[in-house]
């Protein structure tokens, strides 16, 4: 329940530099529309899963494995298959739901909910693995 709570924590520190980063591209840097609007959600995308995974090592799942080059390898194939999800979610939604003045933030929060969802499970149970009592 401790590490849940510590990823949620996290979680929402990094979703709001995500989401602050998104808005600043969107909003700001004129990146709101296709194709500018995907690079807009993988830049964003990159900065805050990039940030999670440090602050998530460090205070998450410190008691995790630490293979060095294979745990950096598993989370780099994770947040690969989760990047490509977040930004077509993204982009479904921005298909699917009515131009608003929320509809890019709205947007946003669902590809962010799907990608965390993907994230913890994995981080978890292959990223972070604590050893088992046979592995000790």
């Amino acid at each position: 329940m401790g590490q849940l709570i510590r990823f949620a924590l996290i979680g929402g520190f990094c979703a709001l530099v995500d989401l602050g980063t998104y808005t600043l591209l969107t909003q700001l840097a004129g990146m709101a529309a296709s194709p500018w609007v995907d690079i807009a959600r993988a830049i964003s995308f990159i900065v805050g899963t990039t940030t999670a995974f440090f602050l998530n090592r460090k205070f998450t799942f410190a008691g995790g494995r630490r293979d060095g080059k294979a745990q950096v390898g598993s989370f780099v194939m994770l947040y690969t298959v989760t990047f490509f999800v977040a930004v077509g979610v993204n982009q479904l939604m921005l298909q699917v739901l009515p131009e608003s003045a929320w509809q890019h933030t709205l947007c946003w929060a669902v590809s962010q909910a799907t990608a965390t969802v993907i994230n913890f499970v994995m981080l978890k149970w292959v990223v972070f693995r604590e050893p088992s009592t046979e592995e000790n």
